[in-house]
């Protein structure tokens, strides 16, 4: 099961992921990430996936569907806390090549 937090701070919203991001859960996150998205026009978006306990290959389209809408809305977009285990994934994806990763909460 994965939870979903948003968190709005002065000019940024942040998106918190907790538990497996799996085939099963991505299609529902991509749309709350959209409402959310709506619902608090922050200049940033950080997602925050220091609580996932797991991400199989189908998290990267939710991680590149935001980057994408994110971009269109000319919105800076930032990947924070990834796991070692979903890290491996976006590495052999090349996007830490093509989106900013920070280490760390």
């Amino acid at each position: 099961m994965l939870h979903i937090n948003p968190t709005e701070r002065e000019s940024e919203l942040v998106i918190s992921l907790a538990g497996e991001l799996d085939h099963h859960e991505t299609r529902d996150a991509i749309d709350t990430c959209e409402d959310l998205l709506a619902l608090y026009p922050a200049p940033k978006l950080t997602l925050d996936l220091s609580g996932l306990t797991f991400m199989d290959s189908s998290g990267l389209a939710l991680v590149m569907h935001l980057f994408r809408t994110c971009a269109r809305s000319e919105r800076d977009f930032v990947v924070r806390g990834a796991p070692p285990q979903p890290l491996r994934v976006f590495e052999a994806a090349g996007l830490p090549q093509v989106m900013i990763f920070e280490r760390g909460v």
